[in-house]
């Protein structure tokens, strides 16, 4: 990892959820500052991929589609209702399973060794208060000590 980032490069925790969605702020705000030039160096190798794919699976959204609507402007709800209309509404489950698994991820699943790694590091490797990948940004981005 490079240095600690300007906030001002950041999009929003994968906490941070938008009509009851997890991640979808965050996917959003990175695509918003990638286009301004503003991104943090580090999110660039994971734009559409990761975290952002898995939701665009969920959502079955085409990430140049969705990144095409955020550069014509809107707020994340208009967006998600776009994204909606695209495809298919997320009802209750959806939302429930996918915020689970964003908020988890990296908690005894295929990706711990990705967070065990990335703790390591940024010099974090001591740190078993973060157990998450979600709690991992949070920290590595300077939300939280």
């Amino acid at each position: 990892m490079n240095a600690k980032p300007d906030p001002a490069t950041l999009p929003c925790s994968p906490f941070d959820e938008t009509s009851g969605l997890k991640y979808f702020p965050r996917m959003i705000g990175k695509i918003r500052l990638h286009a301004a030039g503003q991104l943090w160096e580090d999110l660039h190798a994971n734009l559409g991929k990761g975290s952002d794919g898995a939701l665009l699976d969920l959502m079955r959204i085409d990430y140049e589609a969705l990144k095409q609507r955020v550069l014509q402007g809107g707020t994340d709800e208009e967006i998600l209702q776009w994204c909606e209309q695209q495809t298919r509404p997320l009802n209750a489950t959806d939302k429930l399973v996918w915020n689970h698994y964003v908020t988890t991820l990296g908690w005894n699943d295929h990706i711990s060794a990705i967070l065990v790694k990335r703790k390591a590091e940024s010099g974090l490797a001591d740190r078993d208060d973060i157990q998450t990948i979600a709690h991992y940004i949070d920290v590595d981005e300077g939300r939280r000590p």
